[in-house]
């Protein structure tokens, strides 16, 4: 097998993404009233709306019509965005570094991230501009699991399904990808990563 690329996720493989670092212990009065919020309120599925390009101001007003009792925590979901946006996961970036120097291949990003916020995450985190190319949801108004959006990124570039491995923490995304026929790893840790991408690439990479 001749591998040409990989693609990477962001939040959660290479950057420390996560709204309770917000919606921390001390945020709400009980852990039912934090349960609630996630589960009705500021849903995972409402939030990837605007990772596909649905504007963000427009969003927060729509919920605060439809729960004006949570119009702080509905607000300071994308009023206090970067605060959720905790750092790089350093092992991992550390990994992207050595792969970076230690091969010939090409890396790329595929992540649902909101065009809106973006930005401040390419202007935050210097390891992004190491990418050959980003393709970002909000900007392409479509995001993962969509089949398409895989194959968008591997036309984009020129790419073969078989000749990428896509790293991702999300199952939902690895198994999509994988349906595809492009060879994928569940980000769980750098360790295991780099173990497995060893065993793929036939190759050893040193810290």
């Amino acid at each position: 097998m001749t591998w040409k690329a990989i693609i990477y996720d962001l939040g959660g493989v290479l950057v420390d993404w996560n709204p309770l670092h917000v919606y921390n212990d001390q945020y709400f009065e009980s852990e039912e009233k934090r349960r609630f919020f996630f589960d009705k309120v500021c849903t995972s599925d409402w939030n990837e709306r605007q990772d596909e390009g649905y504007p963000i101001a427009l969003a927060t007003e729509e919920k605060v019509n439809q729960f004006p009792e949570w119009e702080a925590p509905i607000r300071d979901f994308y009023g206090r965005w970067i605060e959720m946006l905790k750092g790089p996961i350093e092992d991992s970036v550390d990994l992207f570094r050595r792969l970076k120097e230690g091969t010939d291949l090409k890396f790329y990003a595929l992540t649902n991230w909101s065009h809106e916020t973006f930005p401040l995450a390419l202007e935050r985190f210097e390891f992004l501009q190491w990418f050959d190319g980003i393709v970002v949801s909000g900007t392409e108004k479509n995001r993962k699991p969509f089949p398409d959006f895989y194959q968008l990124l591997l036309d984009r570039y020129s790419l073969k399904a078989e000749e990428v491995v896509f790293i991702d923490d999300n199952i939902r995304n690895v198994k999509a990808a994988e349906a595809l026929g492009i060879e994928s790893i569940q980000f769980t840790d750098a360790d295991t990563v780099e173990k497995k991408l060893s065993e793929l690439l036939h190759i050893s990479l040193h810290g």
